[in-house]
């Protein structure tokens, strides 16, 4: 039965606090490690860390009160305090500024799924939290020179409106592509800035997996992630735009495991889900025909590699199943 002081919560409200509690425990493990070697800002990650652990004391409140089962999620022992450092100067940084772009669109979409008044607020705080992640992070790395600007261009004297169908070709084989518009830019470079992150962790992530087909899935993250930048700062290179990139986040020669072969894959599977949303929305607001087909392209190499990594998961016993509806075909067979 639910709390008298609220109605029951939706079947969408508890999608949605399961994914959460399935991300923030995602997130406890990581801080539970990068905090021991941060060099940056120790305040910042503890107070994440603590912003965590009060979301997950919500939804456990939430939980009990429906009399809904509490998820596993991820445990201590999905994470190994002890091992080295797997990622250099500045990584734990970039890696939560990552965090808080994917955390940023999930909230508010969660928080428009909501009904009940008090859920509604929980995932509005969220939204508000990683925004300020997001500042936080981006100010630090802006400070420490680690991350680029995107480029600047001169700005428009006057309004002007597109006449020629041409604007959209970008498949012909004879003749030059129309540059960029700066909407296309800043989706093909925030792209690439994700990409260049998620690069580097699958890097790590390749170096230390215990299993042998995770440690092949982990090398296929790593060459995906290179074609994409390469691909799509081959396109901003065509237009004398030079793609982002950074000195910093590398990861060190460490084999040792930091996290378990689950945690690396539940995160290898979000970072994947980031990249398809990401994929989707550069082709929907780019113009120049060939930009929406480069990135449907790789979008469906993306998704063949999120589904490998399902399928890797359930074969592992590592997948946990979300909450289901009642199957009435079972119920009804007597």
């Amino acid at each position: 039965m639910s709390s008298s002081q609220h109605p029951p919560i939706t079947s969408a409200e508890l999608a949605t606090l399961w994914m959460t509690y399935q991300e923030k425990t995602m997130i406890l493990r990581f801080l539970d490690y990068f905090l021991k070697y941060n060099e940056n800002d120790q305040q910042l990650l503890q107070l994440h860390y603590d912003r965590a652990v009060k979301s997950l004391d919500f939804i456990n409140t939430v939980f009990q009160a429906e009399g809904a089962a509490i998820p596993t999620g991820f445990t201590e022992n999905d994470v190994n305090k002890e091992a080295p450092k797997l990622y250099d100067f500045m990584f734990d940084i970039m890696y939560f500024r990552l965090i808080a772009q994917i955390e940023t669109g999930l909230f508010a979409l969660y928080s428009n799924m909501s009904y009940r008044e008090d859920i509604r607020q929980f995932f509005k705080r969220l939204t508000t939290e990683a925004q300020e992640l997001y500042d936080q992070s981006t100010h630090l790395l802006m400070e420490a020179g680690v991350i680029s600007r995107p480029p600047y261009v001169s700005m428009p004297k006057e309004v002007h409106f597109v006449k020629d169908i041409n604007y959209m070709d970008g498949l012909k084989w004879i003749g030059e592509k129309r540059s960029l518009n700066t909407i296309e830019v800043s989706l093909i470079q925030h792209a690439i800035d994700t990409n260049l992150v998620g690069m580097q962790l699958m890097i790590g992530f390749a170096q230390v997996a215990n299993e042998q087909k995770v440690r092949k899935y982990f090398v296929k993250g790593m060459e995906l992630s290179k074609k994409i930048e390469t691909e799509l700062g081959d396109i901003l290179r065509h237009s004398y735009i030079e793609p982002p990139a950074t000195h910093a986040g590398k990861a060190t020669t460490s084999t040792v495991a930091p996290f378990s072969d689950k945690l690396m894959m539940y995160t290898a599977g979000l970072l994947s889900t980031f990249g398809l949303g990401s994929n989707a929305l550069g082709g929907a607001f780019s113009l120049r025909s060939d930009l929406p087909v480069k990135l449907l392209q790789l979008g469906k190499d993306i998704y063949n590699f999120a589904k490998e990594g399902g399928k890797i998961m359930i074969q592992q016993g590592w997948m946990e199943e979300p909450p289901q509806i009642e199957d009435r075909n079972q119920l009804t067979k007597g």
